[in-house]
């Protein structure tokens, strides 16, 4: 429900720039789990697997939940850094993302080659890059949120980070600041895994930022800006492990099955659920939940800025 109603107002917004290219990939991801079979209990579909897509999104962070959380869990003293940069207009948001990833993996190899010449140790943990849209001054906060193994790794990185964002002559215009940058323990390992893997950015955005949870006015989906976030983080690794290995991944074979008893199903957004043409049977039974359906009827920006 989330993600076709959104998409719809994707649509519009590409449309209105000429990107022929995310107008196609927005419309995949409207058909995305659209249409389903069920049969002996499983349920088929298409994924899209795109970053736009609420579904896919939700899936590929589950995935990658249960890849890492295992590892995760047996670090000694694991840390949650964010590191930031002052928020930027539209058009500097792709080149600065891409000179934050740069500046990042310096600092990662650069421990690595300390570790490799045995005068230090290398960094060990996980990162995702998102940004973050602010509607009053309308403009975009590129940032990442690590998971580190140890106390020392995390302020190794924001050291160096502050360092390298400073003198590095393309991020030079962005002001830094110490004040900025983040470093807490890792409470529960699974919440703050949920916390760093977003694949992009948040899709429902506050009025005013600096009064998060004001029930008083609802939050926005700034259409437009999603749009500009997509379109930087075009071909960028959202998420990405360092120091460590990929733990073995064990896949059981599913052999082909061949089945005549099934029912085929169709999401009808006016009903926010899948219907079964056949026999008029709702899939899910879902109820919209009122404060949903009046943001995703009222609440949403296309204007471009």
């Amino acid at each position: 429900m989330i993600s076709q109603t959104m998409i719809h107002c994707l649509v519009d917004v590409a449309k209105k720039k000429g990107a022929d290219d995310r107008v196609k990939q927005y419309w995949n991801s409207w058909h995305c789990a659209n249409k389903v079979r069920t049969a002996k209990g499983r349920i088929y579909t298409h994924y899209c697997k795109n970053r736009c897509c609420t579904v896919c999104c939700a899936i590929r962070k589950a995935e990658m939940i249960n890849k890492y959380l295992e590892t995760i869990s047996t670090w000694s003293e694991p840390q949650l850094v964010t590191l930031t940069l002052k928020s930027v207009p539209a058009k500097k948001l792709r080149p600065v993302m891409q000179n934050m990833l740069k500046c990042l993996r310096l600092i990662i190899n650069k421990q690595k080659k300390r570790d490799q010449r045995g005068t230090g140790k290398k960094l060990v943990g996980v990162r995702s890059l998102e940004s973050n849209f602010n509607p009053q001054t309308k403009k975009y906060n590129p940032h990442f949120h690590l998971i580190v193994a140890e106390k020392w790794m995390a302020k190794t990185l924001v050291s160096e980070w502050l360092q390298r964002a400073k003198n590095d002559y393309s991020i030079n215009k962005v002001w830094v600041s110490k004040r900025a940058q983040h470093i807490r323990p890792v409470g529960s390992t699974e919440h703050d895994m949920i916390e760093i893997v977003k694949y992009g950015s948040k899709i429902f955005t506050e009025h005013d930022l600096k009064k998060k949870g004001n029930w008083k006015l609802p939050p926005m989906i700034y259409a437009a800006a999603l749009d500009e976030i997509f379109a930087a983080m075009k071909g960028l690794r959202i998420f990405e492990r360092f120091g460590f290995s990929s733990p073995p991944q064990a896949r059981q074979a599913i052999p082909a099955t061949y089945i005549e008893d099934y029912q085929d199903w169709h999401y009808d957004l006016a009903i926010a659920d899948w219907v079964n043409y056949d026999t008029g049977e709702l899939l899910t039974g879902y109820t919209r939940d009122p404060k949903l359906a009046n943001i995703l009827g009222n609440n949403i920006n296309t204007e471009l800025r």
